[in-house]
């Protein structure tokens, strides 16, 4: 089997990835994409399988190359028939908040009301019929980087005087209504070739944004986790969790946005709004680290199951390739 090309740039977060697949035996590439170059004239790497793991807040380490050249390079590895985990299409919806809730619109799913913006003078017409509070958000985010909740019109304005509003690398922002979650916490569905893998419910204080799943520091009883990859600040994020199985109608409409966005791994956050008991879908990423000491949350390694599927996926491919 030729290598896997694993496609990152985070110096900690797929290290559980690379220790199963050192396990198994499995050959693989780590790529760094914001250092990388390729020719349009080249032909197709000799890779078995593409697993596009490059993050949209790469911006904050540096790495605000790589966001826009990885859509170029994911379509350059598509026209040459490789096999690639979350490609082009999937990488599209993880770089624009505004295209997930558009297709959230589209399947009739409910998301928080939203209004997208470019320019901070059409944030005050935006917020017209939004209830407070409100958050705006960039579009291309990433650990609950570029979001500010504010509890009114005053301090929206004193925020967009002191130029204090971040719309983000692609300038482009959600106004979004604030939903007050039920029970202090939000939902997080991980998929796996557009299935349903896991859930867990992460307790939050509803002031930080930064929801990784990695970082998390404790179950719901007091356990303390032993964390994937750490962030600077997981030791003191608060964050705790418990495995969780949502009802068939919220699998079923997590599934059906993965399947139609084209993510092979990812995950999907939604809560319960605590004022109508509706639940909102609010967040896709293609870019999903599984929960910190999975084993003790959910009962099993889901990086097992995942290079078990990349796996697959690159017999697949060999077989295709094979009759023609």
């Amino acid at each position: 089997m030729q290598p896997f090309a694993i496609f990152h740039e985070h110096p900690d977060w797929f290290k559980p990835l690379f220790a199963e697949l050192d396990k198994k035996g499995i050959p693989y590439q780590s790529i760094n994409p914001t250092q990388h170059q390729f020719a349009i004239e080249e032909k197709a790497p000799q890779f078995s399988l593409f697993f596009n793991r490059m993050s949209p807040s790469a911006y904050l380490r540096d790495g605000i190359q790589g966001t826009f050249y990885t859509l170029n390079y994911l379509k350059h590895l598509e026209h040459h028939g490789i096999r690639v985990i979350n490609g082009y299409r999937a990488f599209t919806y993880e770089t624009s908040k505004a295209l997930q809730l558009i297709l959230m619109q589209q399947l009739g799913i409910k998301y928080p009301k939203s209004r997208v913006v470019n320019h901070t003078s059409q944030i005050e017409a935006a917020i017209e019929g939004l209830r407070f509070p409100i958050v705006i958000k960039a579009n291309i985010g990433g650990s609950g980087a570029g979001i500010e909740k504010f509890n009114s019109i005053e301090e929206v304005r004193e925020a967009i005087k002191n130029n204090q509003v971040d719309f983000g690398v692609d300038h482009t922002a959600l106004v979004q209504e604030f939903i007050p979650a039920r029970g202090g916490y939000i939902t997080r569905v991980e998929t796996l070739g557009g299935k349903y893998l896991y859930a867990i419910r992460v307790y939050t204080t509803g002031e930080s944004f930064n929801l990784c799943p990695a970082d998390i520091c404790q179950t719901t009883t007091g356990q303390d986790l032993v964390r994937n990859a750490c962030a600077l600040d997981a030791p003191k994020n608060g964050l705790k969790v418990e495995n969780f199985t949502p009802s068939a109608e919220i699998i079923k409409n997590v599934e059906t946005i993965m399947q139609q966005s084209g993510i092979d791994v990812g995950g999907i956050e939604y809560m319960i709004d605590d004022r109508d008991g509706e639940v909102y879908y609010y967040d896709v990423n293609a870019l999903s680290n599984f929960v910190a000491d999975a084993v003790n949350v959910i009962g099993f390694n889901p990086h097992e199951r995942l290079v078990e599927f990349l796996e697959q996926e690159a017999v697949k491919k060999s077989e295709d390739v094979a009759v023609v």
